[in-house]
């Protein structure tokens, strides 16, 4: 059986697919690829393994011996699932392979945030520590967690490890009700638990019924000097409304590890906004690339692949 991966490079250079070529007779690994080269390149092989590579229904339609694609991430929108289906290609995904990596990224934006961290760093390459009268700065008020209460939007296995490592530093949890459910779903909906949140942490699905879930008129209920991190999809926040209400010091802080296009070739708001003097993380999708969870990425496409052939 023969196996392609079209994008190796996205998961870095220190991977080892050992896991993976145990499972297949020949693994042929590209770097990158295009739509236009995967053609050719899966040509003949039983099993595609791609993580951002764009399949779609011509290029499956191009593959008749194409029986399985791998896809080493969670989310399956670059493939056609319908092509897929209707040409007997199953179609498999990872998940939960950087529950701890993404979850640790979250409470460092959050913790960064709550202690004005982009502030005082850039106060003290200023040079305002060394003209300070007296010992310390103290011109951005900080925020104790302790005692604060954390409105999270995702109950899965991510929000969830959020949440208890959260909890150990004494802080109130809240899930919020499903966005788009919320009538039938006990929790409360997160407009009803905004103007109570000190920090709002997204970990929830880019869809219709999340797109822009934080918008002008939930970041105007939030109560001033909230803090929101965004961990989890480009567009789940209107970003310039969050960063106007950030601007008007409506919004404490604001840490994203997401935008709505990646990589942002044509430069985003929140990108310009780095050089203002604003309690402001942006980091280029990095919550996931620990190597534990890169590794496990292919250990659980392994597994993926031993089920497959099981079956």
């Amino acid at each position: 059986m023969k196996a392609v991966i079209l994008d190796a490079a996205s998961l870095g250079p220190d991977v080892d697919l050992t896991p993976i070529r145990e499972r297949v007779e020949t693994l042929e690994v590209h770097a990158q690829s295009t739509t236009d080269e995967s053609r050719e390149r899966l040509a003949g092989a039983t099993v595609a393994i791609v993580n951002k590579v764009v399949l779609d229904a011509a290029t499956l339609e191009a593959l008749p011996e194409l029986r399985l694609i791998c896809v080493l991430a969670t989310g399956t929108n670059n493939i056609d699932t319908a092509a897929a289906e209707r040409r007997g290609i199953a179609v498999r995904n990872v998940t939960a392979y950087g529950t701890a990596s993404v979850a640790q990224h979250t409470l460092m934006l959050m913790l960064a945030l709550a202690n004005r961290l982009p502030l005082y760093q850039r106060d003290v390459a200023a040079g305002r520590w060394g003209e300070s009268p007296f010992f310390c700065l103290m011109d951005h008020t900080t925020l104790q967690l302790e005692g604060k209460h954390l409105a999270i939007v995702g109950q899965g296995t991510l929000g969830g490890k959020v949440g208890r490592l959260a909890e150990a530093f004494g802080m109130r949890v809240t899930f919020a009700a499903r966005p788009g459910s919320e009538a039938n779903d006990a929790r409360p909906g997160l407009a009803e638990l905004a103007p109570e949140a000190d920090v709002i942490s997204l970990h929830c699905p880019l869809n219709e019924a999340t797109r822009h879930l934080v918008d002008t008129h939930l970041l105007a209920r939030l109560k001033p000097g909230a803090l929101l991190v965004n961990c989890a999809r480009g567009g789940i926040i209107d970003e310039q409304a969050a960063l106007a209400a950030l601007r008007e010091e409506r919004l404490g802080g604001l840490g994203v590890d997401v935008l709505p296009v990646e990589p942002p070739r044509d430069g985003h708001p929140l990108l310009d906004a780095l050089a203002e003097p604003l309690n402001l993380i942006v980091t280029p999708h990095s919550a996931w690339i620990t190597p534990e969870a890169r590794q496990n990425v292919v250990t659980l496409t392994a597994e993926n692949l031993r089920a497959w052939q099981a079956h």
